[in-house]
This record gives structure tokens, C-alpha cells and sequence, in this order.
């Protein structure tokens, strides 16, 4: 993002206001063109996680307070899904013609969909739970990038973690599928501690975010290191299914475990006792984000919208009252309730 900034010092600029305009309540629409705008989203289908269920609920709240005329077809599709199977989604969801597409980036069989709707040009793109812009696509670059920097989450709970955690730690990594998101969360997070001499990496595991492989992977390393006292979670479903684990082996003490997102069933956890901490999205800002971007395009004002919008983050503990917890949900969660 910095390298980005460095380049394109203009959208440092666009970025403020930008996030000012998604603090502040909704402008009502004052457009002449009463066609409505045609939306169509796909989205990570057969996760635990609210996070992409609360991005279409936000998005279509702001757009109604916005009163912009418009139409949301939202698709659940699978990263394991054959390659032949994503382009036909994508085909039929073309014929539809829509605006606006919005869709998420994590392997580089996605990236390959994503260039040849690129250089098509039409629909305009928005990339979903990405906030690194990719060089590669410099000359035609998507609508927006937006969700939460991955990276910088992972960096505030790897600072809150070495201050929770009680040396020696021993931590077992759990990433989800290979890609973009697993580097972002996991290794970061490797990368973060690999200088500081009380974190011990053992062990490095893909869980392809399927609960049995990952209840599996953590019976497991109990077993062969029962030295480990913290396991790292790189999303929710990781998350959810490590604690069951845990119930099932009976080793519920002692080991900590980390949320990825702060949706609603990692702060349940989270007040149970069964999650140590997580790093909570604020989440509604992104379809917030999104709603604003589709509007100001829509008025052709689309010199106002930044190449990138990243939401905010809060560290939210076990020991985090629940007066302020509460305060938190009702500000990321505005729209999506």
C-alpha cells in the first residue's frame, strides 16, 4: 500500500474524504437518471464467517438511504469449484449485462478471470477483502479495491498477542487455502515474530477451511507437540473449529486461540472464554464503501473515488467489557443488524 501511495501520491488526496463520506449518514440521490443501477456480487459461498452476508446487507441499506435506484444480484461460488464451472458463473452473470461487479481475488486462477474481465471493460469492477493493488494490472486497474488491510490486522494482533501470551510460546499455524489472504494473515504474522526469541513456529498447516481437516490438524499437533500453547487462527471458520477441537481433546486450559474478523460468532466466542482475542472489522465500512463508490461513479464523479478503501480495526480481548463491546457492534454492525 505504501509503495502504491508513493506512486500515485494523488490518491492520498481522495482517500480522506472518501472515508469521511462513510462515516456520515447517506446524501439522498438528487440524479436525474432513474435507471435503476444493475449489481451483481459473487461471493465465498459455505463459510462460517457473516462477514460477506453483512457486506450484501450493508451495501443494500446504503443504497436505500441513498434512494439510488438499483438492482443486487448476489452469487455464492466456491474457490474449489473446477476453473470451467467459475467461467460459465461468470458468463451467465455477463449476459445479464450488469454495471457493477463485485467479486473477491485471492488465487491466481481468480486473478486470470479477473484480467480478461479487465481488459472487456465492462462491467466495472470492484474487488472485495483485498487492499493491495496489483501492479500488474497498472494500466487497467479495477473500480476499487476495498475491504480490510490484512496485513495491518495481522500486525495489531501479533502486537496485542505478545503481550497477552506467557513465554515460552509455541504456536501451531493454521492458514486456510493457499493465496493471497493465508500470506496476508499467516505469514505476516510468522514474519512479525520471527525476531523475537519467546515465539516458536512448529508447525505450518492448510486447512483448506474445511472443520474436519482442521479438528484434525489440531488433535494432531497436540499430540505429536504438547508443548503448544497458542494456535493461530487465519479466519473464523479456523477459528470455530480449533475450539471444538479442543472441547474434544479435553484441553480447553492453557492454549490460546485467536479470532480473524470479530463477526458475531467470534465474539460469542470471544465472551465464553473459548477465543482469547481477535482483531473485529469494522465491518459495515466496506459495503458502505462499495454503495458510495457505485454512487459517485453513477454521478460521474468518479475522480472522487480512491483506488483502494480500507476499513478500520479494533483489538477486542476476552476481558473487553462488554459495554464497549456492545458500543463496537453497534457501530460495525449499523447497517448489517
Amino acid at each position: 500500500m505504501q509503495d502504491y501511495l508513493t506512486r500515485f501520491p494523488e490518491q492520498q488526496a481522495r482517500m480522506a474524504p472518501f472515508a469521511q463520506r462513510i462515516s456520515n449518514p447517506a446524501i439522498r440521490w438528487q440524479g436525474a437518471n432513474d435507471r435503476p443501477v444493475q449489481i451483481a456480487m459473487i461471493s465465498p459461498g459455505g463459510q462460517v464467517s457473516d462477514y460477506w452476508r453483512r457486506n450484501k446487507r450493508s451495501i443494500s441499506a446504503r443504497l436505500d438511504d441513498i434512494a439510488l435506484p438499483y438492482r443486487l444480484d448476489c452469487y455464492f461460488d466456491s474457490p474449489h469449484r473446477p476453473l470451467r464451472e467459475q467461467e460459465q458463473l461468470l458468463a451467465d452473470i455477463l449476459a445479464r449485462d450488469p454495471d457493477y461487479l463485485i467479486l473477491t481475488l485471492d488465487s491466481r486462477r481468480h486473478r486470470v478471470l479477473i484480467e480478461k474481465l479487465l481488459a472487456r471493460g465492462r462491467p466495472k469492477l470492484i474487488l472485495q477483502n483485498i487492499t493491495t493493488p496489483l501492479k500488474h494490472w497498472q494500466q487497467h486497474q479495477p473500480l476499487l479495491y476495498v475491504g480490510f488491510d490484512h496485513a495491518q490486522g495481522t500486525q495489531q494482533l501479533a502486537a496485542r498477542l505478545s503481550q497477552l501470551a506467557s513465554p515460552p510460546i509455541h504456536y501451531l499455524m493454521l492458514y486456510g487455502t493457499r493465496g493471497h489472504v493465508s500470506m496476508a494473515r499467516g505469514d505476516e504474522f510468522i514474519r512479525q515474530l520471527s525476531d523475537d526469541p519467546r515465539f516458536h513456529l512448529r508447525q505450518r498447516v492448510y486447512t483448506d477451511l474445511d472443520p474436519q481437516k482442521t479438528e484434525s490438524a489440531v488433535l494432531q499437533a497436540l499430540s505429536d507437540m504438547p508443548e503448544i500453547n497458542l494456535i493461530y487462527a487465519s479466519t473464523t471458520d479456523i477459528a470455530l473449529a480449533t475450539t471444538q477441537a479442543l472441547k474434544q481433546a479435553d484441553n480447553t486450559a492453557g492454549i490460546m486461540v485467536n479470532g480473524w474478523g470479530g463477526g458475531q460468532d467470534e465474539l460469542a466466542a470471544l465472551q465464553q472464554g473459548e477465543l482469547a482475542l481477535t482483531v473485529m472489522r469494522m465491518n459495515d465500512d466496506s459495503g458502505v464503501a462499495i454503495a458510495e463508490a457505485i454512487r459517485l461513479d453513477w454521478e460521474g464523479k468518479t475522480e472522487l473515488i480512491p483506488g483502494v478503501y480500507s476499513g478500520e480495526f479494533v483489538i477486542v480481548t476476552k476481558d473487553t467489557p462488554r459495554a464497549e463491546l456492545e458500543r463496537l457492534k453497534a457501530h460495525a454492525f449499523r447497517y448489517s443488524r
